[in-house]
């Protein structure tokens, strides 16, 4: 077991490296595998130096809900971003900076907090606080800027909480 956490140090990522290999190369013959598995033992095992205190997740299903969630909204987002463009009119647009207070304390969580509201269109993660517990947040359209904060809270920051911490 020693000898296999040692040429895989981080296997999560061996294999998604394999995988994203193997979809950039968009074959599936052995050619592609090899050099994929190669990649996934490489970059993890070079880079393990720099990852001191991995990050542990917790509960995996979540972490299956979550992703699921933010797909889910990352279409649902598209769809609202191209109803404002198209039928709203700029005057009646109200742009918002709004400033969530973030529960979470690990670097990872906060990190996929940020990525997540950046990867949903129609926000955008501005700035995070020097003490890491505010994140700014630009929206396209918020009327009601407490309700955007409370639906990053509840959706995305809560559902963090229980995967890092």
């Amino acid at each position: 077991m020693k000898l296999l956490h040692r040429i895989f140090p981080h296997p999560h990522m061996s294999v998604l490296l394999t995988l994203v290999w193997m979809l950039l190369a968009n074959s599936l013959s052995l050619n592609s595998l090899v050099f994929g598995l190669f990649l996934g033992i490489v970059i993890p095992f070079v880079t393990q130096p720099y990852w001191p205190d991995r990050p542990k997740l917790r509960n995996w299903p979540m972490v299956v809900s979550y992703i699921l969630i933010v797909l889910w909204d990352i279409v649902v987002a598209n769809v609202t971003v191209a109803m404002i463009i198209l039928f709203k009119r700029d005057a009646d647009r109200q742009p918002n900076w709004i400033c969530v207070p973030l529960d979470l304390r690990s670097p990872e969580a906060i990190t996929v907090l940020a990525g997540t509201i950046t990867m949903t269109p129609g926000t955008v993660s501005a700035d995070l606080s020097s003490g890491g517990h505010n994140l700014l947040v630009h929206c396209l359209d918020a009327p009601d800027p407490e309700a955007v904060r409370d639906e990053i809270k509840q959706r995305y920051e809560r559902r963090l909480k229980e995967i890092f911490e």
